[in-house]
């Protein structure tokens, strides 16, 4: 994964399970703290109340960004495809 696609207090989402930390895949978390220049980030998991049940460290290949939106296009991938 491009961890330059990954900011602070993005949404992510786990890619794989963690059973010592009661966290699975799929559960959704919030980037914030951006660690070792972006090898690592700090993610909070929240209930729907917002408290905070799990904090904690991840790899980028263990998170992936959620889009609420549609995502657009880059123009230079546009171009060259044209």
């Amino acid at each position: 994964m491009n961890t330059d696609s990954i900011n602070l207090l993005d949404v992510v989402a786990l890619t794989a399970d963690l059973p010592p930390d009661n966290l699975w895949r799929g559960q959704v978390g919030t980037v914030v703290e951006i660690l070792a220049d972006g090898a690592a980030f700090e993610v909070e998991f929240s209930d729907r109340d917002g408290r905070v049940y799990e904090s904690l460290g991840l790899r980028p290949e263990q998170i992936m960004v959620l889009h609420f939106e549609p995502s657009l296009p880059k123009i230079e991938a546009a171009m060259a495809t044209a």
